[in-house]
């Protein structure tokens, strides 16, 4: 069983807010999966996802490195970008499960590769409104566990304060 909730925003700014926030919820061994077309919006999260844990410094898309990694509160932030792999075996090549056994892992265009990926924790499909060049949609998917039951708990406050 797995509970999803949606969220709206207006702008790069409230996603990143809304990513520093789910950050919070986030506990090392985390795989969190990015999914959305290009320039949905997927880097950007990356970097209030980042900012939450505490990342220092630019975060920028790992497109043509594949994987970066930064110090983060939780150990490491893991940010891949698995979108130029043609096969699971590079997927699995990355060795992104063993990488996030000290910290988090952010996976853009995760979603079509999860059977390489360490068991995901989160999936975050980022959609553009057709009305707005600046709106966006994030779906949260998660399973129903005590931990990601908090998480939905904890998005209540801040999205009341917008």
């Amino acid at each position: 069983m797995s509970w999803s909730l949606r969220v709206p925003s207006a702008s790069p700014e409230e996603t990143r807010a809304l990513a520093a926030h789910l950050a919070s919820a986030a506990h090392p061994g985390d795989v969190i999966v990015l999914a959305g077309s290009l320039g949905a919006g997927k880097t950007t999260f990356a970097q209030g996802f980042a900012h939450g844990l505490g990342v220092r410094g630019p975060v920028t898309s790992p497109t043509f490195t594949l994987v970066r990694q930064y110090p983060c509160a939780l150990g490491q932030l893991v940010h891949a970008d698995i979108y130029r792999l043609d096969q699971l075996a590079e997927v699995a090549d990355l060795g992104i499960a063993e990488l996030v056994e000290h910290g988090v892992a952010l996976v853009e265009w995760g979603n079509v590769a999860t059977p390489a990926l360490a068991p995901v924790t989160w999936t975050i499909e980022i959609t553009k409104d057709a009305e707005s060049d600046d709106g966006r949609t994030l779906t949260v998917r998660g399973d129903v566990d005590d931990r990601r039951d908090a998480v939905v708990a904890a998005l209540g406050p801040a999205l009341e304060a917008r």
